[in-house]
């Protein structure tokens, strides 16, 4: 299956067009109306866009077209558009835990609790969280890109204040240290 999905919903003409260029287009592309939208497994796609020409209750974060008629070239660019900015937007959210982590803005968040973290600290949870279990020298030369026998305590002083920030938000610990090394709880 493509990377890309795009989802023609309510509109078979628009489908017919799009399905006659789609070589040309590096994408797949789905009909669908209101009777079989709900057997699309959106969750199972990895960058998808809805296009309509009509707004409707049924769909959420669907493109309207709705300055018809419109050039060929300008609802490419338009479909694409979207495409990057779904992609943006899916790629930004990381799920940690019961935490969520926005990579763009920076900010980490539970329920209606929200907290800014720096750039290290975005880029620390990043990486402990894929890794698991890592270890100090590790997280030096990954993420800092420190040498391995340079004598620093820079890691800790950040996990440090990181747990501290954790702790007065949210008042969870959430970074986890054994003789495996760091993990998130």
């Amino acid at each position: 299956m493509s990377t890309k999905t795009l989802i023609v919903y309510n509109s078979k003409i628009l489908f017919e067009i799009l399905n006659e260029i789609k070589l040309n287009l590096n994408l797949e592309i789905l009909n669908t109306n209101n009777k079989n939208f709900h057997m699309i497994n959106l969750n199972e796609l990895e960058n998808y866009t809805i296009v309509s020409l009509e707004k409707s209750k049924n769909i959420k974060n669907c493109l309207i077209l709705d300055n018809l008629p419109i050039n060929l070239s300008k609802l490419l660019e338009i479909i694409n558009l979207n495409f990057l900015k779904s992609k943006f937007i899916n790629q930004s959210d990381l799920k940690i835990g019961k935490y969520h982590l926005d990579i763009n803005s920076r900010i980490i968040s539970f329920e209606d609790k929200n907290l800014n973290l720096t750039e290290k600290e975005t880029d620390l949870i990043i990486y402990i969280n894929k890794k698991k279990n890592v270890s100090l020298k590790e997280l030096q030369n990954e993420v800092w890109k420190y040498s391995s026998n340079l004598e620093t305590h820079t890691v800790e002083t950040h996990i440090y204040r990181l747990r501290k920030k954790m702790i007065e938000i949210f008042d969870d610990d959430f970074i986890n240290h054994d003789k495996k090394g760091y993990s998130i709880i």
